[in-house]
């Protein structure tokens, strides 16, 4: 994607589709609709509907970590999965589904151990992890060895 190509991404506020040019993404854009910002440097809680959303309209990369809130490294990963997107971001957006609150999407996607991240581009899974990093390097690492060119 050339720097001057626009990028869809969708509003972690309210779900609306902006288009940022490609140079712009590190110019902390806003939502044409709500002012907010596009990037929040912290990880989208999502559900079926806003995950659907988010891997069909946004151009860019989706990092997820399923996990639950009884589980211990779950836990212990949280704050470095948290790190990470003030990292990553905008290059990509990082986002966790609760496979408690969300039991269809760890299923559609054969969550069997948590935490498991799962890298998504052009709407397809890329990569997958399982286990937990606990240093949001390791995990930055990990995402841009598996990003698309």
């Amino acid at each position: 994607m050339a720097t001057a190509d626009p990028v869809q991404i969708v509003c972690p506020h309210d779900g609306v589709i902006n288009r940022v040019p490609a140079a712009r993404l590190v110019d902390e854009p806003r939502c044409g609709k709500c002012r907010a910002a596009l990037f929040t440097g912290e990880p989208l809680e999502l559900d079926e509907a806003s995950f659907a959303r988010q891997l069909a309209h946004s151009q860019l990369p989706l990092l997820v970590d399923f996990w639950a809130p009884w589980c211990g490294p779950c836990r212990m990963m949280a704050p470095a999965f948290g790190k990470a997107a003030g990292q990553l971001e905008p290059q990509l957006r990082l986002a966790k589904v609760n496979t408690e609150l969300v039991p269809a999407l760890a299923n559609r996607f054969g969550i069997r151990s948590i935490p498991t991240m799962i890298l998504f581009a052009g709407q397809r899974e890329i990569a997958r992890h399982s286990g937990a990093l606990t240093n949001p390097d390791q995990i930055a690492a990990w995402a841009a060895k598996h990003l698309p060119g």
